[in-house]
């Protein structure tokens, strides 16, 4: 669904259920072959202002700014880089990963400066350089009776089946790298600070995650299966400026 948008009463940006609304979808052709799972070949594009294969991108009714998505070339390979000036918007891939099956979460990334207001514990402070999303859904097996109300009420007011819970791993500000912290929006994400501050600036980094661990102590239950993958870049509560490269995005079972 191309171009999605929706009310932000509650800036849903950073709501789970809006957001995973949108990653809600059919999962990868290839999701139980071995080896890794390329759910962000940037590397693979062609250079262009068109968003990258598979993926759509994720705008907001009342947030009139949207950052800016396009294929680029970073020495040899091909990345996207998110230019945001007070705005936000983001890119979404649904997927079907089993997070038992592949742990772990491997990508690159860039930012060329980090946000001056940025504070992971307020709504006026949630923007981030670069951020990626990974969303889970909903396992009515292990949920109570309350929390499939809650699920039902959101797939009838949305349309879609929607996950349950997502993690967001972010390039913070002011907070130290480590810290773990529920998104001043709604706990149901978790924000991980990955990086933080400005001694990294202007560097390709190279992360990886065990996401299947940060889920449990997270949210310290079993994770229920991936849905999702969205990145974004956004400035929009704290009014600044932002420029951010993505490298590929691979789940892998290592």
């Amino acid at each position: 669904m191309n171009g999605a948008q929706y009310s932000n009463s509650i800036k849903p940006k950073f709501n789970a259920v809006m957001l995973s609304y949108i990653l809600s979808g059919a999962g990868l052709a290839h999701a139980m072959l071995p080896g890794d799972l390329e759910v962000g070949m940037f590397s693979s594009a062609e250079v262009s202002e068109s968003l990258p294969p598979d993926w759509e991108p994720l705008t907001f009714n009342k947030i009139e700014q949207h950052t800016n998505y396009s294929l680029e070339k970073a020495g040899n390979t091909v990345v996207v880089k998110a230019v945001s000036k007070q705005s936000a918007s983001g890119l979404t891939r649904a997927v079907t990963v089993n997070p038992a099956e592949y742990p772990v979460l491997k990508w690159r990334w860039k930012v060329d400066n980090v946000l001056q207001k940025g504070d992971v514990t307020t709504k006026d402070g949630d923007d981030y350089p670069a951020r990626i999303y990974i969303t889970f859904a909903l396992d009515p097996d292990r949920v109570g009776y309350f929390e499939r109300l809650k699920h039902k009420a959101a797939t009838a007011i949305f349309g879609h089946d929607v996950p349950y819970r997502a993690i967001s791993y972010i390039w913070g500000s002011n907070s130290p790298a480590g810290t773990v912290v529920a998104n001043p929006y709604t706990d149901r994400v978790m924000m991980f600070v990955v990086e933080s501050g400005d001694e990294k600036v202007q560097k390709w980094i190279t992360e990886t995650r065990n996401i299947y661990q940060d889920y449990k102590k997270a949210f310290g239950e079993e994770p229920a299966m991936i849905s999702g993958v969205a990145i974004m870049t956004d400035t929009d509560n704290t009014k600044e400026s932002a420029t951010a490269w993505y490298g590929d995005i691979v789940f892998t079972k290592e």
